[in-house]
Parts: structure tokens; sequence; C-alpha cells
């Protein structure tokens, strides 16, 4: 009475999940907006392209400006 239950698992596959580009697409585009932000103010928020006055958001990613390669100082 008993079976071999991994041989009757390796059979059964479940099929795959078609995801269409519409539900897809507010999340690309999310990522992307982030992305480009990050990279503005990890690259480029300092001196005459700051959005944000002082010098708070460049001491903040100041170390990962290094890590990227951003020249800063």
């Amino acid at each position: 009475m008993s079976q071999d239950t991994s041989v009757l698992s390796a059979n059964i596959a479940a099929p795959p999940v078609a995801i269409p580009v519409r539900d897809l697409l507010p999340w690309g585009v999310f990522g992307l907006v982030l992305a480009s932000l990050l990279i503005y103010f990890v690259g480029a928020e300092q001196g005459a392209t700051s959005l944000i006055s002082g010098h708070y958001v460049h001491e903040f990613v100041h170390d990962g400006r290094h890590l990227l390669g951003f020249p800063c100082h």
C-alpha cells in the first residue's frame, strides 16, 4: 500500500503563469524614477545643481558617492 511519493511528485509540474506587460509597466516606471532620484542625490546633489540648500544631503551620501566613483572634492 505504500507508494513512493518522490516519483509521483516529480511528474507534477505547475504551469508557468503569464504576467501581462500592463501589470509590470507601472512598477518598471516606479523603479526607474526611484533609481534616477537615487543617482541624482548620490551623484549630482552639490554645488550649482543643488535642489536642497546646505550640505546635509552631500554629507549623507558622501561615502556612497566615493564607492560609486563620483568625484566630489
